[in-house]
């Protein structure tokens, strides 16, 4: 090779290398660019999308909020649906549900630790009662959670049951009890139904109730009250006819738990043909719902016999033709 060529050569190779480090600072200012135009966007991204809970804290938050019978915070843990029919539960339902998932009848306080075991736990500490939830790790299928939980029972084995929890939105949301899946709009209207058949059964206690004033009134004076009003509170000076201990003050005054009440003298000839027909003898009371489908659907009728009729008469008043109702 000529002494031409090696000259060349190097010239080249110098340039080269000239030109390399005239590059280097446009290089790395290209790569800080890139670098963080790419640190901005994935900041950007966790923004718009935060990480969710794990399936164990979603749960721990909805016994928190259960505990404390914050109906706003435990809605908030249901899926959209549910969620929705929550919140157009009448409070009573609302918070017999938070009840029924922490079994305690008080709002509580909170509490949260972990066992040596690892489980999560969750006390929920009433003025008179507490309970507490042990949640093990939760086993996670695509957007599907279940987390065993346990719950001890003092003198008793352990109550089990696995919560379901499903992916909503991002976040877990309570999904099943066990086996039975939350279906909020399904279990208002049977603990509408529920709430009636127990506002009916009150109803019929009262009936008897005031059945049985009359009997033990009758025993007293020798006659029947005249009205249900006698049969009110005592005065401060004692029991009298006028005001004979036997029921209490809305009883008395024919309106209470949701039903309006109607107390009749029924004369001899309606119940004992041949008996003198004006001879007050017998008692027939009747009460109906004051909101139809509200408070009760049926209506019931009790007599001096003591047999128990009623039927679904749309709030209107039953009578002695209606059917019997279990034994007299």
């Amino acid at each position: 090779m000529s002494r031409t060529g090696l000259s060349l050569s190097a010239f080249n190779m110098r340039q080269a290398k000239i030109k390399t480090e005239r590059l280097k600072p446009v290089l790395l200012g290209l790569a800080i660019f890139f670098l963080s135009a790419f640190s901005g966007a994935a900041a950007h991204a966790q923004q718009q999308q935060p990480m969710a809970v794990p399936p164990e804290t979603a749960l721990s938050d909805a016994l928190s909020a259960a505990c404390r019978q914050d109906s706003p915070a435990f809605g908030s843990s249901l899926t959209a649906e549910n969620a929705a029919a929550f919140r157009t539960l009448p409070s009573p339902q609302r918070t017999a549900m938070m009840k029924r998932f922490v079994l305690l009848e008080e709002p509580g306080r909170p509490l949260f630790s972990t066992s040596n075991g690892g489980q999560k736990i969750v006390r929920c500490e009433s003025p008179s009662f507490t309970t507490e939830m042990r949640l093990d790790a939760a086993k996670v299928h695509e957007n599907l959670a279940f987390i065993p939980m346990e719950i001890p029972i003092t003198g008793d084995e352990p109550r089990k049951v696995t919560i379901g929890l499903v992916r909503e939105g991002g976040n877990w949301k309570l999904l099943s009890v066990g086996l039975i899946l939350l279906d909020v709009p399904a279990m208002a209207k049977q603990w509408a139904q529920a709430d009636l058949d127990a506002n009916e059964d009150i109803a019929i206690a009262d009936l008897r109730s005031v059945a049985a004033a009359a009997n033990a009134y009758r025993n007293a004076y020798g006659v029947l009250p005249e009205t249900l009003a006698v049969l009110g509170p005592a005065q401060a000076d004692g029991v009298s006819p006028d005001a004979a201990g036997l029921l209490d003050a809305a009883l008395a005054a024919g309106d209470k738990d949701g039903y309006t009440f109607r107390y009749a003298i029924v004369p001899a000839t309606d119940f004992a043909p041949g008996e003198d027909s004006g001879k007050p003898v017998n008692f027939s009371i009747a009460c109906s719902p004051k909101e139809y489908g509200k408070m009760g659907r049926r209506s019931f009728f009790l007599d001096s016999s003591g047999v128990l009729r009623g039927a679904d008469k749309k709030g209107d008043i039953a009578d002695r033709t209606d059917p019997r109702i279990g034994p007299s």
